[in-house]
C-alpha cells in the first residue's frame, strides 16, 4: 500500500489542489510495481488546469495530447472509470505524437485512468515505466483506487477553498460595513446630518477622490475626527449637496 504520501493526501488541513495532486502522484510511484514516475492532472472542461508529476519531463506528454488532440488520457477522459494502456510506446500506432514524445524522454509503457472530482472537473492519473510492458494491466484496479480517491480529495479541497473564500470575503464585507457605519456616526456628529445624507457625503467624495467609500471611510475613523471644523479639514467633506 502507498505510504506517507497517501496519508497527506488524506489531511485536508493544509490540503491544495497542486499539494494533492502532487501527493497523488507520489502515492502511486510508491504503490504500484513497475511504475517509475507519474503525472496527476485536474481538468476543466476538456482542458488542463493544475498538473503535478514526479519527474520534470511528464508534463509535456500532457502537452503534446492536448495539442494532437488525442492520446491515452483523452481517450481516458472519454471513458471515465475505464483505464487505458499503452504497453509499449515504441509500438504506439494509436497514438503516434504521444509515442514519439514518450520515447523522446524514455518512457516505454503507460497506464491512465481518469475519474471525476467532485464538485466537477477530472482527474486523470498516468503511471510511466521505463521498460515495455512493465506495469501490469492487472495493476489498474490499485491506478483505479488512486485515482478514484485523488477525485474525491482534490473535489473536498476546492470546496473546502471555496467556503474559506467565501467567509473571508463575508467577514471583509463585515468588516467593511463596520467602519462605514463608524464614519457616517462620526459625519452625523459633525454635520449635524441624518445618515443617509452622511453616507451621500461619503459617496460624493470617494468619486471625487476616486477611491473606495470603505477606504475613505476608515480614513475618516482613524483620523479620530470628533468636530465639524476637524471633519471638513481632515476628511475633505463639505456641505450636503442641495437635492
Amino acid at each position: 500500500m502507498p505510504g506517507s504520501d497517501l496519508f497527506e493526501l488524506l489531511d485536508l488541513g493544509g490540503a491544495s489542489g497542486a499539494r494533492s495532486l502532487c501527493q497523488l502522484a507520489g502515492a502511486a510511484v510508491q504503490s504500484v510495481p513497475g511504475c517509475s514516475a507519474a503525472s496527476a492532472v485536474m481538468w476543466a472542461q476538456g482542458e488542463p488546469e493544475l498538473a503535478a508529476a514526479t519527474h520534470p519531463d511528464l508534463p509535456r506528454l500532457v502537452e503534446v495530447q492536448v495539442q494532437a488532440g488525442r492520446g491515452p488520457a483523452i481517450d481516458a477522459l472519454a471513458s471515465i472509470g475505464e483505464p487505458v494502456s499503452c504497453p509499449d510506446t515504441l509500438d504506439s500506432e494509436r497514438w503516434p505524437q504521444f509515442g514519439a514524445a514518450a520515447l523522446l524522454i524514455g518512457v516505454r509503457c503507460v497506464l491512465i485512468s481518469a475519474h471525476l472530482a467532485r464538485g466537477g472537473g477530472a482527474v486523470t492519473l498516468m503511471l510511466a515505466g521505463t521498460r515495455p510492458r512493465c506495469i501490469d494491466p492487472r495493476q489498474a484496479q490499485m491506478a483505479e483506487l488512486l485515482g478514484a480517491l485523488g477525485g474525491a480529495v482534490i473535489g473536498a479541497v476546492a470546496r473546502y477553498d471555496h467556503a474559506r473564500r467565501t467567509a473571508s470575503q463575508l467577514q471583509d464585507a463585515a468588516d467593511g460595513r463596520a467602519v462605514v457605519d463608524q464614519a457616517k456616526g462620526i459625519l452625523m456628529h459633525a454635520f449635524g446630518c441624518s445618515a443617509d445624507e452622511a453616507l451621500d457625503r461619503l459617496r460624493q467624495v470617494s468619486q471625487r477622490r476616486n477611491i473606495r467609500a470603505v477606504d475613505l471611510a476608515r480614513e475618516i475613523v482613524e483620523s479620530g475626527v470628533k468636530r465639524s471644523g476637524r471633519a471638513g479639514g481632515s476628511a475633505h467633506l463639505g456641505p450636503a449637496t442641495a437635492r
